[in-house]
């Protein structure tokens, strides 16, 4: 049986544009079509699609406020549309926040001449998301006064990507318990990797984390050119913790988390004791910014003193990083499968024997704090 989608946009064109799009595919339907907000929530009470395409500027209702009437009500994956500038990144991850599993670029040249860069990506997306029970996320308190205080942010649960993992690997993770297992050595750094899912759960773990966390940190998010920028202003208004964009030649520092950029590669350098690069587009690499990158990078330069934590997130990128920084003696941890919005990256790891250590997102910020302060 087919995915059957909702389509919710207030442009005729895109309607049918995206509705001959999705159709292409022999494992897709479109069973309804919305032109507003308020029309979406109707016709997801009543037609009850397996995912939804969502607009945001819209008459009558926008998308966001939409998003977050259909979370209270049905839980139906939500996939954005949204535009590539700095404002739409802020709406986007607005609409993140209430409750939209991913988002993909309305881009309108691409939906005009029906890309096949297109038509692959959203038909991968739909039927990978279209299996995720979404869940809303509260609003986190901006510059929360403790740890403790913190309400944090939930991330929609459930995975749709099931795989077994690495049994032995498991098993030593349950043998040894959430009280048995420390750090072997204090690391120097903190590399936090992400992808689909990764601007809830990175929100939720840098929320746990005082203001006088003792590592720099560097986090890398699959995100667009234009839309790292924004979210790293949301993180550092939500975080007791410094967090802003990386540039080239940022210095690494205690409390202060650098967001790789959309569209480049961050590296680190040698001199200056591990300085930022910011490297341009290659189109050799699949991700921009990749984690495979940035974690090979900082094992070359940190070799077993760095902390890789692996987040939800589609495909495998981080691997390949992880194996080197395994070979430098550094630690890895992962999420769990059953917190991830997709049991892809860190199922990579995993299955690799690669993983340390198995959390669920919720603990992972408490348990940073733990192993290292």
């Amino acid at each position: 049986m087919p995915v059957r989608v909702l389509v919710v946009d207030d442009s005729n064109f895109f309607q049918h544009r995206l509705k001959d799009i999705i159709n292409e595919h022999p494992d897709l339907k479109v069973i309804g079509i919305a032109s507003n907000g308020r029309e979406a929530v109707e016709k997801a009470a009543e037609l009850k699609p397996d995912i939804i395409t969502m607009d945001f500027e819209m008459p009558v209702m926008d998308g966001v406020t939409a998003i977050k009437l259909i979370m209270a009500n049905s839980k139906i994956p939500i996939l954005m549309f949204s535009s590539l500038t700095y404002e739409g990144a802020k709406v986007t991850l607005d609409a993140l926040a209430a409750g939209a599993l991913d988002f993909i670029p309305k881009d309108f040249a691409e939906v005009s001449r029906s890309s096949d860069s297109l038509k692959k990506k959203l038909h991968e997306r739909l039927i990978t998301l279209a299996g995720v029970t979404a869940r809303a996320a509260p609003v986190a308190e901006p510059r929360l006064s403790s740890i403790s205080a913190a309400p944090g942010l939930r991330s929609p649960i459930s995975a749709p990507v099931r795989a077994t993992v690495n049994t032995q690997q498991d098993e030593t993770t349950k043998a040894s318990g959430p009280d048995n297992y420390r750090l072997k050595k204090l690391p120097k750094l903190l590399v936090i990797g992400a992808s689909t899912g990764g601007p809830v759960a990175l929100a939720e773990v840098l929320i746990s984390l005082p203001a006088n966390f003792p590592l720099p940190i560097v986090l890398v998010q699959h995100m667009p050119e234009n839309f790292t920028k924004a979210f790293a202003e949301r993180l550092n208004k939500q975080c007791n913790i410094r967090v802003r964009e990386a540039v080239d030649g940022d210095q690494l520092q205690p409390g202060l988390a650098l967001l790789a950029p959309g569209g480049k590669q961050l590296m680190l350098d040698k001199r200056n004791g591990g300085s930022v690069r910011i490297l341009p587009d290659d189109e050799r690499v699949n991700y921009k910014p990749s984690l495979d990158i940035t974690f090979g990078s900082a094992a070359n330069i940190y070799g077993d003193k760095v902390l890789g934590v692996v987040l939800t997130g589609m495909g495998s990128d981080g691997c390949k990083g992880a194996h080197l920084l395994k070979e430098a003696g550094s630690a890895l941890w992962s999420q769990d499968e059953a917190s991830c919005v997709i049991y892809g990256m860190p199922m990579a790891v995993a299955r690799a024997g690669l993983t340390d250590k198995v959390l669920s997102l919720k603990d992972i910020g408490p348990r940073l704090v733990r192993e290292v302060m």
